[in-house]
């Protein structure tokens, strides 16, 4: 029995809710516990030895992902991974269907298929057996989230007993259920017949009199959850993995920190002794990962859930606390860096503090409201940003090359 794994990468006209982080890097290449958000879907997908070949799927420019394939191709020797890249935004179904021939090509028996912007425990091996065991044609991974939130997602009403799906809406204006879509499926070749029955429903109603499109090439963009999701809901075959494990959503720039935060836990409860993981000492209270070539001064205290990149420079006396912090940054002696997110080059000087505000992964949003108004609850300093000597920064974004020389709260720096 072959499969194929597809991963849902996106493009560069999307991922605007990451930013200011995506203006020099794609969303999906970000690093979240020391490694790209993709290579996480990659590392999972070596769990599951059918897999012998993952397409990533999107609409970028083919040199965004060169030198990560090459590394990732040397990483993963499992499989093949290679890239298909759209000639314009075709939407999650359209892009599948666009490459169908390629995707079907060796005729696997079945296929992944992952959002790309998806942290979770990646419950593949399980979704396979339910989507042997129960003969399916397609099985969705499903979470439980507090009712105030399911509406931000699509929403699963599923048999209890089969497991089976009943219903399926995407954000419903009211409220169904908080059994919520977790971005990740395992689908047969069925999947591309649906697919085709929609895209032919959608070309009969561009061509009706009374239906009115800006976009004359709209019967090709098709989306996965919207279009076909809800079409599976209605036929046999569709199913429900529902996973208690952890889950989280990679929307914004700022739910980078609660990723990291999960990613971190779940690799110091499988292995403590992973590469880039610091040992627990007075001055590292774990999970902690730093790059072996970033400098650290003994008496800084980093932790928990803190990531240090590449070449970074962190002083004496220096205290980070649930962070990112990439490459060729520098804190310097005396700093704080909480809840923040240190882009490439950043530079904190003496005695600064850059500081956002606690916020729970089960919350799935990083927007709080501060005095009336909602602003990012983790600070983030784009590419190059240089804060001064004794200077506050809390809940701010700040833009690529901006310095900061006075105190600054709730406010978006351009």
């Amino acid at each position: 029995m072959s499969a194929k794994a597809l991963i849902l990468v996106g493009g560069g006209t999307r991922g605007t809710r990451f930013r200011p982080l995506s203006l020099d890097i794609p969303k999906v290449l970000f690093p979240v516990a020391g490694r790209p958000i993709l290579s996480h879907a990659l590392q999972a997908l070596t769990k599951v030895p059918q897999i012998k070949e993952v397409l990533l799927i999107g609409f970028y420019d083919d040199s965004v992902f060169k030198d990560f394939l090459t590394e990732a191709t040397s990483e993963f020797p499992q499989f093949t991974i290679k890239y298909l890249r759209e000639y314009k935004a075709l939407g999650t179904a359209g892009g599948l269907y666009h490459f169908r021939d390629v995707i079907l090509k060796g005729n696997p028996s079945m296929f992944f298929v992952l959002h790309a912007d998806i942290c979770c425990s990646f419950p593949l091996t399980e979704m396979l057996n339910m989507f042997e065991a129960k003969e399916a044609k397609a099985v969705i991974l499903g979470i439980r989230v507090p009712q105030q939130a399911a509406s931000n997602f699509g929403c699963i009403v599923m048999d209890p007993v089969t497991k089976k799906v009943v219903h399926y809406v995407e954000k419903p204006e009211t409220y169904i259920s908080n059994l919520i879509n977790g971005g990740i499926y395992v689908f047969d070749s069925s999947i591309f017949d649906v697919i085709g029955d929609a895209r032919a429903l959608r070309t009969e109603q561009v061509h009706d009199e009374f239906m009115i499109y800006d976009d004359s090439d709209s019967t090709e963009i098709l989306r996965l959850e919207q279009d076909i999701l809800v079409r599976l809901a209605q036929m046999d075959g569709f199913y429900v993995y529902e996973t208690r494990d952890f889950w989280r959503q990679i929307k914004t720039a700022g739910s980078a920190v609660p990723a990291n935060a999960l990613y971190l836990q779940k690799l110091f409860q499988t292995d403590i002794d992973a590469p880039g993981l610091a040992r627990a000492s007075a001055y590292i209270i774990p999970p902690v990962f730093i790059h072996p070539t970033a400098v650290v001064h003994p008496t800084a205290k980093l932790g928990p859930n803190v990531s240090i990149g590449a070449r970074a420079r962190i002083g004496a006396g220096v205290r980070i606390k649930e962070s990112i912090v990439l490459e060729d940054t520098e804190v310097k002696h005396d700093a704080c860096v909480l809840y923040s997110i240190l882009a490439r080059g950043v530079k904190i000087n003496a005695w600064a503090r850059v500081e956002g505000t606690p916020v729970t992964p089960a919350d799935h949003s990083t927007i709080i409201v501060k005095n009336g108004v909602r602003v990012q609850s983790v600070t983030i300093l784009a590419q190059d940003v240089i804060v001064g000597d004794e200077v506050r920064c809390q809940n701010c974004v700040v833009l690529p090359h901006k310095e900061i020389k006075k105190d600054v709260e709730n406010e978006v720096i351009m």
